[in-house]
């Protein structure tokens, strides 16, 4: 008799066998079986059922939307019904029918968490997975390695680029601000040309350079656009920067960008519109009524000039419309990925005829050429076009009369010098002069990466980085003679081009092996690098109204000049990494380094490192703890170098050729510089300790404590005209500066649907001058904040002020006395030249350099909402408010405008009357406004740097739309400033330039920003 035919167990279409391999195979398998065999799977029913299985469909993201590719998809307790996600992130299997009542799937991939899905009726599931990834397995570059967080034996700050791109910006520092402790990011302007300052664990240098070390994808130097950036690693102590020699004095600030991983193509467009408003705080200027009554007490006008009542300021700012657009594509094979990206950001300033115009393009191309052999092409293009205020703008908003008219009758621009009865000081209207004055820039700078990493052997791996980078810019500053500022040279005309190009190369042999439970890792590296750079520049006067071409000039308005210039630094350095059983973990490493910038006796130093850690969790009486679930301490020691921001002929003898130094029609040359051959490195030796701890898998906390000081303090010294030179640079004294910082992540809620983590950092820092050169105890004598030692190298020194008297309304400062025995005395005098002398003088224990600076977050997730706060505050800081000299100034100038006095604050009117300010009086009260501690205000703040609220659209919703994710978010920036600034603004530079820090002088405000964003992925 003929046997039946055998029915399949599982039956599926070509189709849905490319989407889910294991279905694939199983079906290979029942077709390839011979006739008349069954195999059916474990536990299977053997027949009689096929007709009622269901066929399950779906898609698996991660939580930014994008699809998984490679996530087993099995029924729980029955692993063998199966699939697995396609390049899409689809999946598709048949579930028989005696396996779906309760049936739940479960879908799991290495490093996400694993998932549980009850299917119930449903026949498609859309699964977001989440990360199972902690902090302390992130991977992060360190010097010229990769390592996991828990295995760092140094100081690193890592902030990844969601958390990065909260803040609308196109300037990296200004992203940073408030994220990382012992990080200070800090402002002097609102100006969006104008990028934040970085300092890292304060000041350690007199004349040199501040700002940190920017590597990017691995090489030192490189362009980059902050929407291309993955993350950012902040390295803190000599353990991670010390490999960068030196140059990692003032830190290191490590920039990975984007790359592309394999699978289906994903192309993102990102859009954010929205508009800016200047930030103006508590600080308001008088209007004319005010201004009057003001006035009228020492300086009576005419009531007539109450007919006119202009907002100066409102003339000067508008609302600034911002704008940034994204679109990239990436993606790729097992071996070649690629990641590109096309941006443009235009960002209006505030103020009038400001603004900023950026675009940029980058392509990341990686692949795996041969079996040994990788490589990497990088490459990145930026062009920016910047227009910066001009004609006196802001000023003018500042200290403009009120009185006087902006327009005529027919709307036009008043020119103030032809203006009848015009009052202000400087007859100067801006709206004027920017019909025909401009002043801008414009630059292209690009670099191209390749770097190839051959695997000799399985334990030897040959590298080499190399970058070739060019930059070239143009500026203009036209002044047209139909205006104030162009009419003095019947038009003005300055000119400026710049050039540079930088080759990098750094060639490294890595070792890497374990002995059982040891592990070991040697690098060498190698590196060269030399940067060419020339600049010109040349001014031209007498041209014909809006012809703003150097080729009508009349006349030279002032000698053209320029510089061809060629710098080289040159490294060898060696690092061995030990580690024992994942327990206990040692680093050293030394460099050697040369650089054409110091002098010939000195061309070389020499830097080196000691790093050690040792986790305590792996330890058998920690191993397993419920409570304490990773613990780590850490130490580290040694030294690295500065050479940032001094001349590149710095230890040479330089003559300048001029005019000056001519003589009947030959040109002539006169001493400038006085040679140094001995200038050297400035040498920081740094030691650092911290620990890590986490708390139930939820809580981290991350503590350091360190100390770090600078000798051979590089200092431009000044020197007598008797000597034939102007200055010399000479290595002089040491400054130390050490603080604590700490970072605190919390998982306070961690639920199916709802989400909430805080994160809060603080530093601490105090700086302190311990020597100075051939036994001097100050630098800059006379300077507000001059360098003495002893003291913090931000502490203001000047004369002391001590109100105002009482009985007459007049100023009052500090005078000190000595009499014949030497005996030092306080007496009260309102005469300023006697305060001011170099006695009087007395360093304030005010300064400049905030006792705390930090930032906190929460972010909360519902379903597909999440809502951001970041707030960022400094502490402690006294800022200079400069501006206050022309408008708050007891009647000196009754030509400018005045602020309207501060809550608190009050003006002497009568005798016994215990005020904050002064009698007014025509010409000044006795030099009341001259520099002192009376305009020294406390700049502490907390500022709502960002709120974004932010909704993702469901998979249900996209349906067949073809976009994998849609999301939508409202943003504000800088909202809310809490302080007691009497100006428009309390951020100010916390780092030094030219000497000092922590001024306020006639403040461009930085823009409340308020967005909207959509984004999509398909």
């Amino acid at each position: 008799m003929k046997k039946p035919d055998p029915k399949p167990i599982l039956s599926y279409t070509m189709a849905r066998s490319l989407r889910c391999p294991l279905a694939w195979m199983i079906g290979l398998s029942l077709a390839s079986a011979s006739p008349g065999i069954a195999l059916p799977l474990a536990g299977r029913a053997p027949s009689g059922i096929f007709q009622a299985d269901r066929t399950v469909t779906g898609s698996v993201k991660d939580e930014k939307g994008e699809p998984l590719v490679g996530v087993t998809v099995t029924v729980k307790n029955n692993n063998a019904i199966g699939a697995t996600t396609d390049l899409n992130g689809e999946f598709s299997l048949t579930i028989p029918q005696n396996l779906l009542d309760n049936a739940t799937l479960v879908f799991s991939f290495v490093g996400y968490a694993p998932m549980e899905t009850e299917l119930g009726s449903q026949t498609r599931l859309d699964i977001a997975m989440n990360s199972s990834i902690s902090q302390l397995d992130q991977v992060v570059i360190v010097g010229y390695s990769a390592k996991k967080v828990k295995f760092l034996s140094s100081s690193v700050s890592t902030i990844n680029n969601e958390k990065l791109r909260d803040v609308t910006s196109n300037e990296l520092p200004n992203l940073l601000q408030g994220k990382a402790p012992g990080v200070v990011v800090s402002s002097s302007s609102g100006d969006p040309t104008s990028a934040g300052r970085i300092l890292i664990r304060g000041a350690g240098t007199i004349s040199a350079g501040t700002s940190p070390l920017v590597v990017v994808d691995g090489n030192i130097g490189g362009s980059y656009n902050p929407v291309d950036v993955e993350s950012i690693s902040v390295l803190k102590d000599v353990a991670a920067t010390g490999l960068y020699g030196s140059r990692a004095a003032n830190g290191v600030i490590i920039v990975n960008t984007k790359m592309g991983k394999a699978g289906k193509t994903q192309i993102s467009f990102n859009n954010t519109l929205g508009f800016a408003q200047a930030t103006t705080g508590k600080f308001r200027l008088m209007d004319s009524q005010e201004l009057f009554d003001f006035q009228s007490t020492f300086y009576p006008r005419d009531p007539s000039v109450l007919r006119t009542n202009t907002n100066w300021w409102d003339e000067a700012f508008r609302t600034g419309f911002v704008n940034n657009h994204n679109i990239s594509a990436s993606g790729g094979s097992e071996k070649t990925t690629y990641y590109v990206s096309a941006n443009y950001y235009k960002e209006q300033g505030t103020q009038v005829e400001n603004d900023k115009t950026g675009y940029n393009f980058r392509a990341n191309l990686q692949t795996q050429l041969t079996k040994k052999l990788a490589a990497k092409v990088l490459f990145n293009g930026v062009f920016n076009k910047d227009n910066y205020a001009n004609s006196n703008t802001l000023y003018d908003a500042y200290n403009n009369l009120p009185f006087d008219p902006a327009y005529d009758e027919a709307g036009a621009p008043i020119d103030a010098r032809s203006y009848p009865g015009w009052l202000g000081r400087d007859r100067e209207n801006f709206l004027h002069s920017i019909q025909y004055n401009y002043s801008k820039a414009q630059s292209l700078n690009v670099s191209t990466d390749v770097n190839l990493d051959y695997e000799l052997t399985d334990k030897i791996t040959l590298s080499s980085y190399n970058r070739i980078n060019f930059l070239n810019g143009q500026s203009a500053s036209y002044n047209d003679k139909r205006t104030k500022q162009g009419g003095a040279n019947s038009g003005e005309l300055y000119n400026g081009t710049t050039y540079s190009n930088r080759l990098l190369t750094s060639n490294r042999i890595r070792y890497s092996e374990d002995f059982g439970r040891h592990g070991v890792t040697l690098l060498g590296v190698a590196e060269a690098e030399t940067t060419y750079s020339s600049s010109s520049s040349a001014a031209g006067k007498g041209l014909p109204p809006g012809r703003d071409v150097m080729s009508v000039a009349t006349d030279v308005l002032t000698n053209p000049t320029g510089f061809n210039e060629q710098v080289a630094f040159r490294k060898f350095l060696g690092q061995l990494d030990y580690n024992y059983d994942n327990k206990y973990f040692l680093v050293g490493s030394f460099v050697n380094e040369f650089s054409s910038l110091f002098g010939k006796n000195n061309s070389t130093a020499n830097f080196y490192q000691l790093g050690a850690s040792w986790i305590l969790s792996n330890e058998e009486f920690l191993k397993n703890n419920k409570t304490i679930t990773f613990a780590k301490l850490r130490a580290s020691n040694g030294t690295v170098g500065n050479a940032d921001g001094i001349s590149n002929f710095a230890s040479l003898g330089l003559y300048t050729i001029s005019t000056d130094a001519s003589y009947s029609g030959l040109p002539g040359a006169a001493p400038s510089q006085k040679g140094n051959p001995d200038l050297t490195w400035e040498k920081i030796k740094s030691s650092n300790i911290g620990f890590d701890l986490s708390f139930f898998n939820r809580i981290d906390l991350v503590v350091d404590a360190y100390v770090k000081e600078a000798s051979e303090l590089l200092y431009r010294k000044p020197l007598a005209a008797t000597t034939g030179y102007s200055y010399v640079w000479v290595n002089a004294g040491s400054i130390r500066n050490k603080g604590i910082e700490f970072s605190l992540t919390s998982t306070n809620v961690k639920g199916k649907d709802f989400n909430w983590e805080t994160n809060l950092n603080m530093a601490f820092n105090r700086n302190k001058v311990l020597e100075l050169s051939d036994g001097a105890t100050v630098f800059n004598s006379g300077a507000r904040q001059p360098i003495a030692v002893g003291h913090n190298m931000d502490e203001y020194n000047l004369p002391i002020w001590a109100g105002v008297n009482p009985e007459n309304g007049d100023p009052q400062w500090e005078r000190i006395v000595k009499d014949a025995n030497g005996n030092v005395t306080k007496e009260l005098t309102s005469t300023y030249s006697q305060a001011q002398t170099a006695d009087s003088r007395q360093f304030s224990g005010k300064t400049a350099a905030p006792k705390f600076t930090g930032g906190i977050s929460n972010t909360l997730t519902y379903k597909n909402f999440t809502l951001s706060a970041f707030f960022n505050f400094v502490y402690g800081n006294w800022v200079y408010n400069e501006s206050r000299v022309y408008f708050d100034n007891d009647g000196l100038y009754e030509s400018y405008n005045q602020m309207v006095l501060a809550e608190g604050w009050s003006r002497w009117e009568k005798p016994g009357d215990n005020a904050t300010h002064p009698k007014p009086i025509v010409g000044g009260n006795k030099d009341s406004n001259q520099s002192s501690s009376r305009y020294l205000e406390d700049g502490s703040y907390i500022r709502l740097r960002n709120v974004r609220l932010g909704y993702s659209l469901p998979d249900n919703l996209l349906g067949r739309s073809g976009f994998s994710k849609v999301s939508v978010f409202v943003s504000g920036d800088n909202l809310w400033t809490g302080t007691r600034f009497s100006g428009t603004d309390p951020e100010v530079s916390l780092s030094q330039v030219d000497l000092s820090s922590g001024l306020s002088s006639l403040r461009y405000p930085i823009s409340k920003k308020y967005l909207f964003g959509i984004n999509f992925s398909f």
